[in-house]
C-alpha cells in the first residue's frame, strides 16, 4: 500500500528585524525538526505583499530571514530553504484551492478578522484568501506534518478541510489516474491525492512576550527596543534589556501554577525554559524562591551563551547577500521539481490540458 513519505513544511514571513520571539517561537524547532524529518523551509514573500512592503524592503527581509535560518542550524544543503515567489505552483494551487475553499470557511478565520480590524471593507482580497494561499503553501509538497504553535491550529485545521474536500470532489477523477494514496479516514480506509496534514506542536511551546509589559507580545512593532532581544543585539545589548525587564518584586514561586496572575515573571521562566528546552515547573526547582535580582544574571549568561553565535553569524551572512541569493535560488531549483510534480497530477485531476 503506498502511503505518503514523511515531510515537514513550514514558512514564515519575511518581516525584518528578527527578534528571540521569531527565533524560540519557530526557528529553533525547525533546527531540531532537521534531525528527524526531510524539511522544506520557506520566506513567504508572496504572503507579505498582504501589508503592501517597500519592494526593497521586502528583498532586504527576505534575505535576512534566510540568513537567520542558515545561522540557527538549519543546513541548506541537507534540506531546502527557498522563498515562495521562485516556485509559480504556489500561486497556480491557491487558485485551484481558492474554487475548493468555502467563503463560510474563511468567513471563520481569527487571523483575518484580526488584521482586517473594524472596516473589513478596505482590507484586500490577499488578506481574505491568506489561509488559501498557505494550504497550497503546504501541501503542493503533500507535507504531512506542519510545526505551528497552539494560536494557528486553525490553518491546519482549514488546510486539512480543504484537502478533504479536493479527495472527494475528485475521488473518481483520483481512481481513475490511480495517483491517490489509502489513508486512514476513521474506521475505513479511502483514497485520496493530499494528506491529512498535521500539526506539529511541541509541549514546550510557548508565546515569547514584550520585556516591557509581559500581557503584550514581543514584537518588532513596539516603539521600544527595550521591549525585545533582536537576533542582532550584542551582548552588552542583551545584558542591559534583561536587567531592565520588567518584573514584580515577590521571589519566583515554587510551583509553575504560582506564576498566573505575574505575566512579567511567567515569561521570564519562559524564556529560560524554551532555551533549555525544560517546563517551566522544571526551572522553578532550581530558581524556585529567588529573588529577581539572582535570576536575571543566569537568564543573562544563558541568552549570550545561546544568541552570541547565532547573531555575529546572523551578521556575517546578512553582509554576503549574493551568498544568501545562491542559496534561496538553489533552493527553489531543488524544490520547483517537486511542487511540479504535485502540479502535473493536480492539472490532470481538475481537466486542465496538458502541455
Amino acid at each position: 500500500m503506498k502511503s505518503f513519505k514523511p515531510l515537514v513544511f513550514s514558512g514564515v514571513q519575511p518581516t525584518g528585524n528578527l527578534h528571540l520571539g521569531n527565533y524560540l517561537g519557530a526557528i529553533k524547532r525547525w533546527v531540531e525538526l532537521q534531525r528527524h524529518y526531510n524539511c522544506l523551509y520557506c520566506v513567504v514573500d508572496m504572503h507579505a505583499l498582504t501589508v503592501n512592503p517597500d519592494p526593497a524592503e521586502l528583498m532586504r527581509h527576505t534575505r535576512e530571514m534566510a540568513a537567520a535560518f542558515i545561522a540557527s542550524g538549519i543546513d541548506p544543503q541537507k534540506h531546502i530553504i527557498f522563498n515562495q515567489s521562485r516556485v509559480h505552483q504556489h500561486a497556480e494551487l491557491a487558485w485551484v484551492f481558492n474554487c475548493v475553499a468555502r467563503i463560510g470557511w474563511m468567513n471563520r478565520m481569527t487571523q483575518f478578522k484580526d488584521k482586517a480590524g473594524k472596516d473589513r471593507e478596505k482590507a484586500s482580497l490577499g488578506l481574505f484568501a491568506y489561509p488559501s494561499l498557505m494550504a497550497a503553501d503546504i501541501l503542493l509538497y503533500r507535507a504531512t506534518h506542519v510545526p505551528v504553535g497552539d494560536d494557528q491550529k486553525q490553518h491546519i485545521e482549514l488546510t486539512r478541510d480543504i484537502a478533504q474536500k479536493f479527495n472527494m470532489d475528485y475521488s473518481a477523477r483520483i481512481a481513475e489516474l490511480g495517483c491517490g494514496v489509502d489513508m486512514q479516514a476513521g474506521d475505513n480506509t479511502v483514497s485520496g491525492f493530499f494528506p491529512m496534514t498535521e500539526p506539529l506542536i511541541s509541549d514546550t511551546s510557548m508565546r515569547i512576550m514584550s520585556l516591557r509589559d509581559g500581557s503584550k507580545k514581543m514584537s518588532k512593532s513596539d516603539p521600544s527596543s527595550m521591549s525585545r532581544i533582536n537576533m542582532v543585539d550584542t551582548a552588552e545589548d542583551i545584558a542591559k534589556k534583561i536587567r531592565k525587564a520588567r518584573t514584580d518584586s515577590d521571589p519566583l514561586p515554587e510551583q509553575a501554577d504560582g506564576l498566573q496572575g505575574r505575566p512579567e515573571a511567567d515569561n521570564l521562566v519562559g524564556i529560560y525554559a524554551a532555551l533549555t528546552g525544560k517546563s517551566k515547573q522544571d526551572v522553578l526547582a532550581e530558581f524556585g524562591g529567588q529573588q529577581f535580582s539572582q535570576f536575571k544574571p543566569a537568564l543573562e549568561d544563558l541568552l549570550i551563551a545561546t544568541l552570541s553565535p547565532i547573531s555575529a553569524e546572523y551578521r556575517r551572512l546578512n553582509a554576503d547577500t549574493a551568498y544568501i541569493d545562491r542559496v534561496l535560488h538553489d533552493g527553489a531549483k531543488r524544490a520547483s521539481p517537486i511542487a511540479e510534480a504535485t502540479m502535473k497530477h493536480v492539472r490532470d485531476i481538475v481537466g486542465f490540458p496538458r502541455g
